[in-house]
Formats: C-alpha cells, sequence, structure tokens
C-alpha cells in the first residue's frame, strides 16, 4: 500500500513539473492580463527617466515604421535604476505584451500592443504573399475603399472568414488589404462604438480619429490604417 502511494506522488509531481514544460512563459496566464498596476509603474518609470535624463527611454525606430509601433519601451534604460524589472506581462520578462509610448511629444503614454494580435495578421499575410507569388497580384475581392479591399478567402482556399477578437470591445474584427496587398485590421466597428461613448470628442472629417481607441484603453490599434468620421461613423482616412 505504501509503495502504491508513493508511486502516485511520484507520478503526481512528474505530471507537474510535465504540465510546467508545455506551458512555457509566454503562455502563461498572469502574462496574458494587461494589469493596471503594472501599466502604472512603467508609467511612472518612463516619467521619472524623462526627468532625470531629458529624453524618452524608448528604442530606435525607423520614420516608416508604423505610428502606434513607432515608440517601444527600452527595458533596459529603466532596469534597475527606475524599475525593478519589466513587468512579467511584458515580452521583455515571457509575456505577450509589447510596451509602446504615444502622444511623445506633449504627454507621453503607456500603452500595450498585443502581440499575439500580431502574430495572427502575420499569419495571414505569409498566405496573402503566398497567393501572390503565385498570381503576381494579391487576392482582391470588393472595394471597400479607395485602395482598401476586402479578401478572397476563397482563393486562398479557406473555408471560412476569418476575424480576430478585438482588445477594445472584445467584439470579432475582420481582415482587409490595401492596394500592395498588405494586411490590416478593419477598426471601423470599435471606432463607431468609440464614437457613440464619447459624445463630446474633438475630431472632425479628415482627422486620424484612432486615438480614440488609444486614449480610452490600454491598447493601441495595431496593424491599423487611418480612418477619420464622416456623418458621426467611421470611415477610412484616404488620400
Amino acid at each position: 500500500m505504501k509503495r502504491l502511494v508513493t508511486q502516485m506522488l511520484v507520478w503526481t509531481c512528474l505530471v507537474a513539473v510535465l504540465s510546467g514544460c508545455l506551458y512555457p512563459e509566454s503562455q502563461k496566464n498572469e502574462n496574458q492580463i494587461p494589469y493596471t498596476d503594472q501599466i502604472q509603474s512603467v508609467q511612472s518609470a518612463v516619467e521619472q527617466y524623462q526627468e532625470n535624463k531629458s529624453i524618452l527611454p524608448i528604442k530606435t525606430r525607423d520614420q516608416g515604421t508604423p505610428i502606434y509601433q513607432k515608440y517601444p519601451v527600452d527595458f533596459k534604460k529603466l532596469v534597475p535604476a527606475f524599475l525593478q524589472q519589466a513587468p512579467g506581462n511584458s515580452f521583455e520578462n515571457g509575456g505577450v505584451f509589447q510596451y509602446v509610448l504615444i502622444h511623445v511629444e506633449e504627454n507621453p503614454t503607456v500603452r500595450l500592443i498585443d502581440l499575439v494580435t500580431v502574430d495572427k495578421v502575420k499569419d495571414l499575410q505569409l498566405q496573402v504573399n503566398d497567393y501572390r507569388r503565385n498570381h503576381k497580384y494579391p487576392p482582391f475581392k470588393d472595394v471597400l475603399a479607395k485602395d482598401r479591399y476586402s479578401i478572397d478567402y476563397d482563393a486562398l482556399g479557406m473555408d471560412e472568414e476569418p476575424t480576430i477578437i478585438s482588445p477594445f470591445t472584445n467584439d470579432q474584427l475582420s481582415f482587409f488589404i490595401d492596394e500592395n496587398g498588405e494586411v490590416h485590421i478593419d477598426y471601423r466597428d470599435d471606432l463607431n462604438k468609440a464614437i457613440v461613448n464619447n459624445p463630446d470628442h474633438p475630431y472632425k472629417n479628415g482627422d486620424d480619429i484612432r486615438d480614440l481607441l488609444a486614449d480610452n484603453s490600454f491598447y493601441v490599434p495595431v496593424t491599423s490604417v487611418p480612418y477619420t468620421i464622416e456623418n458621426d461613423k467611421a470611415v477610412f482616412l484616404t488620400k
């Protein structure tokens, strides 16, 4: 009997160890949640760093980098003098978020890029690229606006249209491609809700209204294109 109990204990411990191996750091629940205190601690560290150094603790990106990915927080500059360690949910510490700054000129503010979302866009981009290599043009379907097209998923051999869960509303969002075949997330539904929820917003037709999402959440609208407002509705901002 004692031998059986001992074997069961050993088996239980082995399962626990193996489970730990099967779930790497980036898959742990605590590394996938945008904790308010972690964001606030980084915000405070960024402000202290700027006050002491007169510059921002950011990594260098070229001018062509999309605006919401242009100013990633450089934790090597913050740790350990201004921050004990990078947050557990940050990419640098095994998490699924990249910490970035918005409004760097007037009011540097910490926000998050959901890297799971970025990876899903990259996966779809690979399929679009494969199609384009074989057919010499992207899988265009319907025209959504100037240089904005829905995707022909039948042409890609996909049985159903993929969607992605919005970090802003938890709604399912669709994808589209531009004239170059670049994949983007369609944030129009999210923006329409933001317009309704923020009736005193200052935006007018011709303005890029994406900050309506970034200013009212923990996240930035990654892999997005500019949108504007027309008759109280979000529309693509095209030239």
